[in-house]
């Protein structure tokens, strides 16, 4: 399917040098700000406090945010879990307050917006236990939130999830690598995994610039975003290949202008629809997915971008040809073949 064609090829390879030198500036400044601000993690990944409460009614995740980070909170997460009336609330480490103490004081500052007071109930689970569960009570003595479970997440846990994560990418690209080298040609893998690391370095620049929280569905889209740009540089190589056999007399960077062209249309209508997609996300998502979006949009923009000038540039100029792709047939009558014709 395409919404237009271009008759004549763009010469895209003309511009690859300026447009590589800009990629490296960018490049460059994004490992700067890593290296000088570094991520801004979230409690996944530095330690902190999960709490859930239930409302006997739906909840307001506003009002119960708003509550919280009243309190100091500054990277405080509240989300709706299971049901309208669940809320999950993820409160990072605070050097002025315990760690076991978070739970209580955050619960005690939520039920005071709720003009009640925190009590202690005692139930029996199916299994014929007794326990005690905090709930808070208005004036009226009805029960306004109660505290479902609370869990303490350790620096240490922290850690061994950001190894993990880091474990992951690693997976991720040497898997690309063996795909794209086996597909097609070492020259291909080598220049693909280059263009895929310059994305995930660079999304990474903006969230250290910005100091946005990286967290678990950062990491989530960041591994989306590697599957996602490496699907655009298969398309162009697959291109590439198929114009090396059609068209005999064109050169390496001709070819690959005509492989980029040909495929303008196909990613018009691919990246724009993924991106209505993160756009809804992004302004209706709320709190939970809005860092996710915004990962989405800087991967899929910078995605098109690497498939198009930083992988099919730095295959051209680690110098990939026609025989690469295509076994040339062996000519047995040819005449500069001293052997040729001859019988054994």
């Amino acid at each position: 399917m395409e919404l237009f064609r271009i008759r004549r090829d763009l010469p895209f390879m003309k511009y690859a040098l300026v447009l590589n030198a800009i990629s490296f500036i960018t490049f460059a400044a994004a490992v700067f700000f890593l290296a000088t601000r570094g991520l801004h993690f979230s409690i996944e990944f530095t330690g902190g406090t999960v709490m859930e409460i239930a409302y006997p009614q739906s909840a307001d995740i506003e009002k119960t945010r708003k509550t919280v980070e009243s309190m100091g909170y500054t990277d405080v997460q509240v989300q709706n879990f299971g049901t309208s009336r669940d809320v999950m609330i993820r409160l990072p480490l605070r050097k002025d307050i315990k760690q076991t103490e978070q739970v209580p004081l955050a619960f005690e500052g939520i039920c005071k917006s709720e003009s009640g007071t925190v009590s202690t109930k005692q139930i029996v689970t199916p299994k014929g236990e007794a326990v005690s569960k905090e709930i808070c009570t208005n004036a009226a003595g009805a029960e306004a939130v109660e505290l479902s479970r609370s869990e303490v997440v350790g620096a240490s846990v922290g850690s061994e999830l950001a190894v993990d994560a880091a474990k992951a990418l690693l997976a991720t690209v040497i898997g690309i690598v063996i795909y794209l080298a086996i597909r097609f040609e070492w020259k291909f893998a080598v220049a693909g995994v280059i263009a895929n690391l310059h994305d995930v370095v660079i999304i990474l620049g903006f969230f250290a610039f910005f100091q946005w929280e990286f967290s678990l569905t950062v990491l989530a889209a960041i591994l989306a975003v590697l599957g996602y740009s490496v699907n655009e540089s298969v398309v162009i190589f697959d291109r590439v290949r198929e114009a090396f056999r059609k068209f005999r007399k064109m050169n390496t960077h001709e070819v690959i202008d005509h492989a980029i062209t040909s495929t303008i249309s196909r990613t018009i209508i691919t990246h724009g629809c993924t991106q209505l997609v993160v756009v809804s996300m992004l302004l209706f998502g709320g709190e939970t997915l809005h860092y996710f979006a915004v990962a989405l949009t800087i991967g899929i923009c910078f995605g098109i971008y690497s498939s198009v000038f930083v992988a099919a540039a730095i295959a051209m100029w680690l110098g990939v040809k026609r025989e690469d792709l295509i076994k040339q047939p062996i000519n047995k009558e040819d005449p500069d073949d001293p052997n040729a014709g001859a019988v054994v």
